[in-house]
């Protein structure tokens, strides 16, 4: 048929379309056509159209409910079990590494290796040795300055030192609603710490103040640095994995530093004991929704989601243990709360259906 129809002018391309016509996938409608004018552009663009949360917005939602409200609970109660039994910082490290290791249970069952891929195990180890080294230098620093302020200064130099580190190693971009977010929260901070700094007394307990507030800083800028690093992971079952190593680590650096360097404490009261449970558990909550979130949202944004623990801190600095709660903490507090929400609004988007993200 198709060889008596090759010579008639136009019967090949005949033959063509009763053969497309006839396949099943070729029924179907040509969408490079336009649109009936009888259906109406705002009924199509309902239909194909939905407004709801990015991946972005949900990372950030994890850190603000799950990292930054948990985590503010930590300073506070840390501090509770100084000023009840003077348990040091490193044996607090100890007693919250502890919450890490059974996870090796998680890995050994789905046959995952303990430390890792081979070719990731360094920067895995160095993820865990920033984490270390930022939750020491946080746990020292409650000890001398208010929970409130160091808080505020540790994350203050996350989000900052972030920023930074993003636009400098990954040249990755924020628009004007997320800098006007991080401007926001890192004035508030400064609103909140600011007063307290130009008020240091002189001699040794204004030294031992001013260091606490240098140990803050550093831990939000090994804070800053391990989130990159945990960024730059991928393999699977990574995030039980660097959760396993900074146990591992803490106690493999924790343990002789706390015989070497202080001196172990054993509690005797209830207190300290719930203490430090609540400081282990909240802890592994915090640390496990942060890394997370870093995963979906811009490092710098979870680090100003998670201002929200300084928020907390204050609260119950005032409430719990009865410190004293200045008007520029309160006016801080709130210039951190309108910028979170900045932050997160902002990353709502409308999208289609079936539409990959950027």
């Amino acid at each position: 048929m198709a060889g008596a129809l090759k010579g008639i002018p136009g019967g090949e391309e005949e033959v063509r379309k009763e053969t497309d016509a006839s396949h099943p996938y070729f029924n179907l409608p040509d969408f490079n056509q336009p649109s009936p004018p009888s259906t109406p552009d705002s009924f199509l663009s309902n239909s194909h159209h939905r407004c709801g949360p990015s991946d972005a917005t949900k990372g950030l939602f994890v850190a603000l409910l799950g990292g930054g409200l948990s985590a503010g609970f930590v300073g506070p109660f840390s501090r509770m079990a100084y000023q009840t039994s003077h348990l040091p910082s490193l044996e607090l490290l100890i007693f919250r590494c502890l919450f890490h290791l059974p996870i090796a249970l998680l890995l050994k069952f789905r046959g995952d290796p303990l430390l890792g891929p081979p070719d990731v195990r360094v920067q895995a180890f160095l993820h865990a040795m920033l984490n270390v080294l930022s939750i020491g230098c946080a746990y020292s620093a409650v000890q001398v300055v208010p929970a409130g302020n160091a808080v505020t200064v540790r994350k203050g130099s996350s989000t900052v030192c972030s920023a930074l580190l993003a636009l400098c190693l990954e040249s990755q971009g924020l628009n004007g609603y997320a800098w006007c977010g991080l401007f926001g929260s890192t004035l508030g901070l400064i609103i909140i710490v600011g007063p307290g700094l130009g008020t240091l007394q002189e001699g040794t307990t204004g030294l031992y103040t001013a260091l606490g507030y240098v140990q803050a800083f550093l831990g939000g800028l090994a804070l800053s640095l391990g989130l990159q690093v945990y960024r730059s992971l991928h393999f699977p079952s990574c995030l039980p994995t660097v959760a396993f190593l900074f146990g591992l680590v803490g106690l493999m650096v924790s343990v002789p530093g706390l015989f070497v360097l202080q001196t172990p404490v054993l509690p005797q009261d209830p207190l300290s004991w719930s203490c430090m449970v609540a400081v282990g558990l909240l802890s592994l909550v915090s640390f496990v929704c942060v890394s997370y979130a870093v995963t979906k949202a811009h490092p710098a944004l979870v680090c100003a989601v998670l201002h929200s623990e300084v928020v907390v801190a204050l609260m119950l600095q005032y409430y719990v243990l009865y410190e004293t709660v200045t008007p520029s903490d309160i006016v801080g507090a709130g210039v951190v709360l309108v910028s979170i929400a900045i932050v997160t609004v902002q990353n709502f988007s409308c999208k289609k259906d079936g539409q990959m993200e950027e």
